[in-house]
């Protein structure tokens, strides 16, 4: 099933996509789905960023070739970071890239969203607190982050976490593709086989540390082959069973 979150006539809402249309969800996407009956057209709507967390909940250098090329070697425990809610956009909307930023990197990842409440998860259950998953790209200012040592900054921006196009909430995620086009060439060709550390784990450590509410979103971890994105570029995201995320440049006005 893929829930996608959209805009029409100034409305906000929620529907299952099938085919070319939305079938409408009656409130939010968690628990049992009710129905309003309005089938609309996929192209007349415009589509949203699929949720609003309360937090994304990020894992730096979950990939090896990821932490080689960032200099470093991957962590032997998940690495988190922050992301604010504030810095979430959806599909085509613009990253801007603010005139303090002079290094704008993209970031393609897997984006898990909890269904439900979860704190101390075993990894073995992990997956049963899972509403779906997404397309994420973890915008990042990349001399920012080596400045800081620490990611808060660099990870934060307004526009500096895209998501979409939709909820896939019928995937496997222990082997799937993760893409990223930069102007229709491939950048980055990973998969999720390759993370460091697993979905599984990775939901595990993170509830160890705070409680996931509904809704909240963890960024998995980026392959390698991260660079820079400029003003006027656009920047593509697709995972294997998910779709694709796409996104223009922009300079911040």
């Amino acid at each position: 099933m893929r829930i996608a979150r959209f805009s029409m006539g100034g409305e906000v809402g929620f529907g299952v996509l099938e085919s070319d249309e939305l079938v409408v969800i009656d409130t939010h996407p968690f628990g049992e789905l009710t129905y309003t009956g309005a089938r609309l057209p996929l192209a007349g709507v415009r589509l949203l960023a699929p949720i609003i967390p309360s937090k994304v909940v990020a894992i730096g250098k979950n990939y090896a070739d990821h932490a080689k090329e960032m200099g470093g070697e991957a962590p032997t425990t998940p690495l988190i970071f922050i992301k604010p809610s504030t810095s979430i956009i959806g599909p085509r909307d613009a990253i801007q890239r603010p005139a303090s930023v002079t290094q704008l990197d993209y970031e393609g990842e897997l984006a898990v969203v909890i269904g439900r409440l979860a704190r101390d998860v075993p990894a073995d259950r992990a997956l049963d607190v899972v509403l779906g998953y997404t397309c994420a790209n973890d915008a990042t200012a990349r001399e920012q982050q080596r400045a800081d040592v620490q990611f808060t900054r660099a990870k934060s921006y307004d526009t500096f976490c895209p998501l979409g196009p939709w909820i896939e909430t019928a995937l496997d995620p222990s082997d799937v593709g993760v893409t990223t086009h930069l102007n229709g060439e491939v950048r980055q060709d990973g998969r999720t086989s390759e993370l460091v550390h697993s979905v599984r784990d990775v939901i595990a450590f993170v509830s160890g540390v705070m409680t996931l509410l509904p809704g909240d979103v963890i960024l998995t971890g980026t392959p390698a082959g991260v660079g820079p994105m400029v003003a006027g570029d656009e920047v593509a995201v697709t995972i294997e069973g998910i779709g694709t995320l796409s996104n223009t440049v922009v300079d911040r006005g």
